[in-house]
């Protein structure tokens, strides 16, 4: 849907257990932060968060990252394509084995992560050639006890990329939702 030119906030799973056979781990294991103002929590400011993007879904591991000056959520104005500066960090209890920026659906940068596999400070620069978006995300190969699911994990919401105008298209990805609306109405 992103690659469709849908704006979508990461966010995360809900407490209805409906389906037990997909059952992963404990309710409450998938989460999502949104970053709101300073100050006692309250649920305006929390949704409008969650709607601006400005959030990452977790079972584990935490991220920050930010892609031309614009945190998770904002948006990148370029007139060409250019390398893009970028900041992003991971703080994990559990080991992990992958942390990645991931651009239009592919990677674009594998970082690197300490020794431990818990945390990281990279700041770099990335191409970005085309409209789209950016995300960072974290995850291990395998199962980490005490993350009670397959293996841990983290994305970020995007970070939109505009570049010179262009409009977000990918006729492969639109295939694809209009083969499954096909199929839903016959």
């Amino acid at each position: 849907l992103l690659n469709c030119g849908f704006r979508l906030p990461t966010a995360a799973g809900t407490d209805f257990m409906g389906n037990y056979a997909s059952l992963r781990g404990p309710v409450g294991l998938n989460r999502v932060y949104a970053e709101v103002p300073r100050g006692p929590l309250k649920i305006g400011p929390w949704l409008g968060a969650i709607k601006a993007g400005r959030t990452f879904a977790t079972n584990g591991p935490l991220l920050r990252f930010s892609l031309g000056g614009q945190a998770i959520g904002g948006e990148v104005r370029l007139e060409k394509k250019q390398e893009v500066r970028f900041s992003a960090e991971l703080f994990s209890m559990v080991p992990v084995d992958h942390l990645q920026i991931v651009c239009n659906g592919k990677v674009a940068r594998e970082l690197a992560i300490d020794s431990k596999g818990s945390s990281a400070h990279v700041q770099g620069s990335t191409p970005l050639d085309a409209s789209g978006w950016c995300v960072l995300r974290a995850f291990s190969d395998r199962a980490e006890y005490p993350i009670l699911d397959l293996y841990p994990y983290a994305t970020t919401s995007p970070v939109y990329v505009n570049v010179a105008g262009t409009p977000v298209r990918n006729s492969a990805d639109a295939a694809y939702f209009v083969a499954w609306v096909d199929r839903l109405i016959s």
